[in-house]
């Protein structure tokens, strides 16, 4: 795949990353956007700690926020030659925990709308955790993604479907 190191937001996610997301004492969602995504040189450094590999630059994502233990959300650039709305999203967390969250950008929306942040979304660790749709990141996956509309669990579950070997390739990578 050829990889540009265009770090601007699609207006899409610009636009969804605007919503404040509320924490509510860990009833809402726990993500933290970031204003732009981290440059090619952060990126490199996160992926390289996050793997113990100082092998690899990680140029294959383009991370767009965190949640407040430190794991990252990002676009993983594995279709070839197909934009950067169009490639799945993704979960690396600060303990190592994987998810392939969206398959692309419009489900990525349709899940934020249905209440799932990328933390919620690739782990289960509260089990008594209950999402909060939110109207208006519904407004923004309708005007974005309007044929795209599924509930959260049905995103989720068609990304890991498509992707189920994302957790070994990653692991495949750490030293």
């Amino acid at each position: 795949m050829t990889h540009t190191d265009d770090r601007q937001f699609p207006a899409a996610l610009a636009a969804a990353l605007a919503v404040p997301f509320d924490y509510n004492d860990g009833k809402g969602i726990d993500f933290e956007p970031f204003p732009a995504f981290l440059s090619a040189e952060d990126s490199a450094d996160w992926f390289r700690a996050w793997t113990g590999n100082a092998e690899l630059n990680g140029d294959e994502f383009r991370v767009f926020g965190r949640d407040s233990t430190g794991g990252f959300a990002a676009f993983w650039l594995i279709r070839p030659d197909r934009p950067l709305v169009d490639q799945p999203v993704v979960f690396l967390g600060s303990e190592g925990e994987t998810g392939v969250l969206a398959r692309d950008l419009g489900d990525f929306l349709w899940l934020l709308a249905g209440g799932f942040g990328p933390w919620e979304a690739a782990t289960s660790y509260e089990p008594d955790w209950v999402p909060q749709p939110n109207p208006e990141l519904r407004a923004i996956a309708e005007r974005f993604a309007p044929d795209r509309h599924q509930p959260p669990t049905a995103v989720i579950e068609r990304a890991t479907l498509e992707f189920p070997d994302f957790d070994d390739t990653i692991m495949d990578l750490c030293r």
